[in-house]
């Protein structure tokens, strides 16, 4: 529970996150696969556009699951370019996301929460920019994601990497941030 919240107001705000999470996973699974590709594309065009002024040697990437903006044509475009990409993997369930590197086309395997990492782990240092995939994010820069502090506890860690959040625009939302989340440096949607 967050520090100076009374137990009534974080329940109701975990409830209210539950509920923002159960409807917008329901809005980006129903958007129109033509859109969704149209709107990758561009987000992949742009992320490449940011690292060719952000020039960071390696970047954390994400294998898209849940209906999450598919960029796979940016690493591959990243990756062509020199960039060291690194999966995120879950080695301990309350800990902070250790990074992998990982090639595009390199074999995966599903870990034990399902998500994909590198059949063979080569864990590196936290990489110095991540590329966060946002459920839904709001003015302030701050991201809902499925709710298992993954990247929270990642972003606690000094030094902090950059953090460029991935999502949607039909997915900005209001909500309220809790003590320990932790403001996005920049998202990246289709519009922008």
């Amino acid at each position: 529970m967050p520090a100076g919240l009374p137990a009534s107001t974080a329940q109701t705000n975990a409830e209210c996150k539950a509920a923002l999470r159960k409807r917008l996973l329901g809005v980006r699974r129903a958007l129109d696969p033509v859109t969704r590709a149209s709107w990758d594309g561009t987000i992949c065009r742009q992320i490449v556009a940011w690292w060719q002024d952000a020039r960071v040697p390696a970047l954390g990437v994400y294998w898209p699951l849940r209906d999450e903006p598919d960029l796979h044509p940016a690493y591959a475009e990243l990756a062509r370019l020199g960039v060291r990409l690194l999966l995120p993997v879950v080695l301990e369930r309350d800990a902070p996301l250790a990074f992998a590197v990982w090639e595009p086309g390199e074999p995966l395997v599903k870990d034990t929460m399902g998500i994909a990492v590198p059949a063979q782990l080569r864990i590196e240092p936290t990489p110095p920019a991540l590329l966060v995939p946002c459920l839904a994010f709001n003015t302030q820069g701050y991201r809902l994601g499925y709710g298992g502090g993954f990247y929270d506890r990642t972003l606690e860690k000094t030094p902090r990497p950059a953090t460029i959040g991935i999502a949607y625009v039909c997915l900005a939302a209001e909500f309220g941030s809790d003590g320990h989340d932790v403001p996005l440096d920049k998202i990246i949607t289709e519009a922008g």
